[in-house]
């Protein structure tokens, strides 16, 4: 398989998982002008796209979703509840391109094999996406505000996953968002913080994990640096060698290194 991060964070996300004949996007939270030039950065073109799942329907990952879906006629893939929460872009998906699943049941597109799994975030119904090719297991979880004990087990046997940091605790304390926005963040329904993605980190490597980018960054109360040193601060005080992971953060505004798994 083959990964990139085209667009993460709080302004808009996209990313692109690619089999050996199966080429996808979670996720069209930024224009469509800006995902296909993503794709091109990569050498991969739009109109090879297969299908799009959706992880939730906040407008940071589903903004080009109906313009792209009708422009390139491609398959759309959602839950219910979601679907029922982006009533303005399905109206301009073509029915044949609408299609359902559920929540811990297992699909197909392609020779991809995708389980969805619910995430604690105030959604209709959010998930994540296990997928797997080839006996290789990856994973995307992000918009959660906790690590339940179904997301752990999903994220669990991954070669690599996406993972959500979204904020430093004490930067979102002094940021300029108003408390109610602050409160939200950091609640069970919000976001995960840098913290709590090196506590996952380190429990998942213990179960096959080797690779991880951390996405879905605060624009107003996190950068890349210090995610990344938060992290591996709290992998070194649970015992971890960081030499036994590589460890990468998605950026905001453009699309990461490809990721072979």
């Amino acid at each position: 398989m083959k990964f990139c991060s085209l667009y993460s964070g709080s302004t808009g996300n996209s990313l692109f998982v690619q089999g050996n004949e199966t080429k996808i996007l979670v996720d069209s939270g930024v224009s469509a002008k800006k995902i296909e030039e993503a794709l091109e950065s990569i050498d991969e073109n739009i109109e090879s796209i297969d299908a799009i799942l959706v992880t939730h329907e906040h407008i940071d990952h589903i903004r080009s979703i109906g313009t792209i879906a009708k422009k390139y006629n491609i398959p759309v893939y959602a839950n219910l509840g979601t679907w029922n929460g982006i009533e303005n872009e399905k109206a301009v998906i073509k029915i044949e391109n609408k299609n359902y699943f559920k929540i811990g049941e297992k699909f197909e597109i392609g020779d991809l094999k995708i389980l969805p799994f619910s995430t604690s975030h105030d959604a209709m119904d959010s998930c994540g996406f296990s997928i797997e090719h080839n006996g290789k297991k990856i994973s995307i979880a992000t918009d959660l505000g906790e690590v339940t004990k179904e997301v752990m087990t999903n994220l669990k046997q991954s070669k690599f996953v996406l993972l959500e940091s979204n904020y430093e605790p004490e930067v979102l304390r002094c940021c300029s968002y108003p408390y109610s926005v602050k409160t939200r963040i950091a609640g069970e329904r919000g976001h995960l913080s840098n913290n709590m993605a090196g506590q996952t980190i380190s429990k998942l490597l213990e179960h096959g994990l080797q690779n991880v980018m951390l996405g879905h960054l605060s624009k107003e109360s996190n950068f890349p640096q210090l995610a990344y040193k938060s992290v591996t601060n709290e992998l070194l005080q649970n015992g971890i060698n960081i030499k036994d992971i590589e460890l990468n953060v998605a950026d905001r505004l453009k699309p990461s290194k490809v990721v072979n798994i």
